[in-house]
Order: C-alpha cells, then sequence, then structure tokens
C-alpha cells in the first residue's frame, strides 16, 4: 500500500497537467482570438493600422503673386454658364495674393445690374495638377449677400473645356462646398454631377451643413473632402456632413483623375440675382488648399 499512493499521486499530476495544457490552448485558439478582435472598435483598429494622410501637394500663397505652376485664371464670357451675370477675367483686379492669401474679388462694374455688368475669377490647377483619391482641403473665408454664387470644386481633368475630350457631366464634377445667396449665408452644400447610363445629366447629393450661428464670411473655416474609391465624405472645421457611396458602376467618372477650382459666380440660376442689398466688391479668402494622400503602415 505504501508503493501505490506514491504512484497514485503521480497518475493524478498527470492527470491535471494534461487537463490545464488542454484548457490553455482553448483559450488562445485562433476562434477565440477572432471572437476578441470582433469586438474592438473601428478607432482602435485604425490605430493599430497606423492609418494616415501625407501631404501630397499644397499651396499656401505665400509667394507675392499666384503660382503659375498651379493656377490658370480662366476667362469665361458672362452668360455662358448658369445665365451668370459675371464675366470672368485675368485680371489681377479680380484675382491676386494678399496677406498670404488668395484672393478672388467679384467686382460691380456700373450702376446697373444685369448681364455683363460684373466680372470675377475662376482659378483652376488643371492641366497642371490633378489628383485621384485623397484628401482635399481648404481653409476659406466666404463672400456673402444676394446673388453670390462661391464655390470649393472639382472637375474631372478630361473635360473638353480644357482641352481633354469628354464633355460635362460625362467628366464629372465633385462639389466640396457651395454657397447660395438666395440661401442663408451660414449654409453651404455638397454635390456630385455625373452622367447616368442614357448619358444624361444626373446628380446626388445638395447635403447641407448649417453653422450654430453667424455666417461663413465672418470668419475662415476649413473644408475637406476625403475621397476614396468606395465613397466621398465631407467635412467642416473636423465635423462630417455628408457621405455618399460612389461604389456604382454607373459612377466610373468619379474613379478619374479630377482638379480644383475656386471662383465667386455672380446671379445665375442658382444664386439669386444681386441687388441694392449686395454690398460690392464682395471677396473670397483662401488661406491655403493642400491635397493628402492616405497612408496605412
Amino acid at each position: 500500500m505504501k508503493k501505490v499512493f506514491p504512484i497514485f499521486l503521480i497518475l493524478a499530476t498527470i492527470l491535471v497537467l494534461i487537463y490545464s495544457f488542454k484548457k490553455k490552448k482553448k483559450i488562445t485558439h485562433f476562434s477565440d482570438e477572432k471572437i476578441e478582435i470582433s469586438t474592438i472598435s473601428y478607432d482602435s483598429i485604425n490605430k493599430m493600422k497606423d492609418t494616415h494622410w501625407k501631404l501630397k501637394w499644397a499651396d499656401e500663397f505665400e509667394k507675392e503673386t499666384i503660382d503659375s505652376n498651379n493656377w490658370t485664371a480662366q476667362v469665361v464670357k458672362a452668360g455662358r454658364f448658369n445665365g451668370e451675370w459675371q464675366r470672368y477675367t485675368n485680371s489681377g483686379q479680380n484675382a491676386y495674393v494678399e496677406n498670404n492669401c488668395l484672393v478672388i474679388r467679384a467686382i460691380h462694374e456700373s450702376d446697373k445690374h444685369g448681364l455683363n455688368q460684373y466680372t470675377s475669377a475662376r482659378l483652376h490647377t488643371a492641366n497642371k495638377q490633378s489628383w485621384k483619391y485623397g484628401k482635399i482641403a481648404a481653409r476659406i473665408k466666404l463672400p456673402q449677400g444676394m446673388g453670390m454664387w462661391p464655390a470649393f470644386w472639382m472637375l474631372g481633368a478630361n473635360i473638353d473645356e480644357n482641352g481633354g475630350d469628354t464633355p460635362w457631366p460625362q467628366c464629372g464634377e465633385i462639389d466640396i462646398l457651395e454657397l447660395y445667396g438666395t440661401k442663408d449665408d451660414g449654409l453651404i452644400e455638397s454635390n456630385v454631377h455625373y452622367a447616368d447610363a442614357s448619358g444624361s445629366h444626373a446628380s446626388m447629393g445638395a447635403e447641407s451643413f448649417q453653422l450654430e450661428k453667424g455666417k461663413f464670411s465672418d470668419e475662415f473655416h476649413v473644408f475637406e473632402l476625403e475621397w476614396n474609391e468606395n465613397e466621398l465624405i465631407w467635412f467642416v472645421d473636423g465635423k462630417q456632413f455628408a457621405e455618399m457611396d460612389i461604389s456604382s458602376d454607373e459612377l466610373t467618372e468619379l474613379h478619374k483623375e479630377f482638379f480644383i477650382l475656386f471662383n465667386i459666380a455672380v446671379g445665375g440660376t442658382y444664386a439669386g440675382r444681386p441687388d441694392d442689398t449686395t454690398n460690392f466688391p464682395q471677396h473670397m479668402y483662401v488661406d491655403w488648399v493642400r491635397v493628402y494622400e492616405k497612408v496605412i503602415n
């Protein structure tokens, strides 16, 4: 009996060790890890992947004049787009750099209201700078008043008006911000324009962002667009206000290179007509514009 007891203890110890080993393996089994990982928040996953944005291009407007390597002032007759009253010029009176800002200036050239009585500027990066996907951002102070229609937007680089082979809307258009003078000066909208399967104009959006107080002409705000193969996401001062799914096969034009535009339109189909309550000149100030690419380490 004295010899049997130690043997029993040895066998019992072995069984305990085997059981413990199996239990330990079960805890660290892949299926258990997968369940645990699936409960991690999206933000935590992003931190794990070290997702960030890398600056790809920028204009900080630190030179004395507008950088011709980046920008062209498009010359357009009054009435060509949307019944707008202004003519776009390449004059230094309508677009210039001042205090490290790009300034677009809409001027009332006479004491009359109507077609060709106003001048303004429409600057773009076509044939100089264009991008496919990324974060496009700018810090802007907008004009105000009836008939004002400032915009920060993008067009497909293949558009025919700048030497491409594709008309609008087949080229695609992404409006990062538009402010309509017929509406609240504290409200901006985002839109997307494209051609549907029949080749006709179609659009998505008219998503709006309303300031809690004040106007967009009171101070600078940062307007951002995040653009990838699946979606467009809009932000004002870091707050998301719109999101659109662009993964449809019908939206192929939104998956090509685009260029940036800044302009102030006067009058037109959507902005109403300036009247005696609209003060001139009106200004759009752009502190900086930047394009980032997404990096995942």
